[in-house]
């Protein structure tokens, strides 16, 4: 692996570690003592959660952008089509127990974890 994308996979690592951490102190939590929230199926907790899921779906994708480079960048495609699959796979996890189901892209994210795990060509 080269020092470049090395220093890359280092800085979306950090980069997400930050967004995920900074967003929730001074993002997520501001925002979630306002009244004035939408509410769906009769409160404003899904929407909530599905802020909160979605806002750290993003660092999962970063996380997942640093795996990626990283096992390309060791010239293994099959491997960077397993992390895509891996990624979809948490990415459906975090939308499922982030909005306890009710919100259906984990469905999605399933279904896309499967289709290219299974569609990767083997090594």
């Amino acid at each position: 692996m080269n020092v470049p994308l090395t220093i890359a996979v280092v800085l979306i690592i950090a980069v997400g570690a930050a967004h995920s951490f900074l967003g929730e102190r001074y993002i997520l939590i501001r925002l979630f003592r306002r009244p004035d929230l939408p509410r769906l199926f009769g409160s404003d907790v899904l929407t909530k959660h599905t802020l909160r899921f979605a806002w750290h779906l993003t660092t999962v994708a970063w996380l997942g952008f640093a795996a990626l480079l990283w096992v390309l960048g060791r010239g293994s495609a099959h491997a960077g089509l397993r992390v895509v699959s891996i990624v979809a796979l948490l990415s459906g996890l975090v939308a499922f127990v982030g909005s306890r189901g009710r919100h259906l892209a984990w469905i999605a994210f399933l279904a896309i974890a499967a289709a290219v795990w299974i569609g990767a060509p083997k090594p």
